[in-house]
């Protein structure tokens, strides 16, 4: 294997360590320490964030047919977008009492249909229907207010809106608004960041900016919709 080939496989084994995060997430979270299972699924968030432009620029697809980049991309995501945090939420306590696991159980074959769907992403990279970002659903479960039934319904709510004919902007490679797209995203780490250094309580002030700038993204969608 010569050294274009060597860096090009590892990318793939980049991709793959958010396998291992996966898995230390969920470790993490059998023990309750939810604060550092947010941790680790942060630090897949980012290796799915890098792990694509690396690919294309080492041309991987080209230098090593052998292994799908795509099919080993999608089955960590569903790992770390949804498996892990239907367990969080399951486990969370926040929802009314014994609906956790049946709320877990629709994500996680809700995620599962949509991980399958050929049609996910538009030809300008929004994506079609809500696309089974629970690690951050959870995220927000485990910092809002505890409103159960709200969070429930909610629940409920995005699951149906996997199916449903309406667009999820993707920050890093919808070109409309890039720019602010980024910015707001790296606003946003920042802030989830302190919300994990405080323990999942990071104040008023800190979960009111979390919620604006995702209420941003989901109206980001919706107004690409109606465009």
């Amino acid at each position: 294997m010569d050294f274009r080939r060597g860096g090009a496989f590892a990318i793939h084994v980049l991709t793959a360590s958010g396998a291992g995060f996966a898995l230390l997430s969920l470790i993490l979270a059998t023990g309750g320490h939810w604060a550092m299972m947010f941790f680790c699924l942060g630090l897949a968030l980012i290796v799915d964030g890098i792990d694509g432009p690396l690919a294309r620029i080492f041309q991987v697809k080209d230098r090593l047919p052998r292994w799908d980049g795509a099919g080993l991309d999608f089955v960590v995501d569903f790992t770390t977008y949804v498996f892990v945090p239907a367990y969080a939420i399951a486990a969370s306590g926040y929802l009314p009492e014994g609906f956790g696991v049946p709320a877990a159980i629709l994500i996680v074959i809700t995620g599962a249909l949509y991980f399958a769907d050929r049609t996910m992403k538009a030809d300008d990279n929004y994506f079609r229907g809500f696309p089974a970002v629970w690690n951050l659903v959870a995220f927000y479960l485990y910092i809002l207010p505890q409103w159960p039934w709200i969070a429930l319904i909610v629940i409920v709510l995005l699951c149906a809106l996997t199916f449903a004919p309406i667009m999820f902007v993707h920050p890093l490679r919808v070109r409309r608004l890039r720019g602010l797209n980024i910015a707001l995203m790296a606003l946003w780490a920042l802030l989830a960041a302190l919300a994990i250094v405080t323990n999942l309580e990071p104040g008023p002030i800190v979960v009111a900016a979390l919620s604006v700038i995702a209420l941003y993204f989901l109206a980001a969608g919706l107004l690409r919709r109606a465009g």
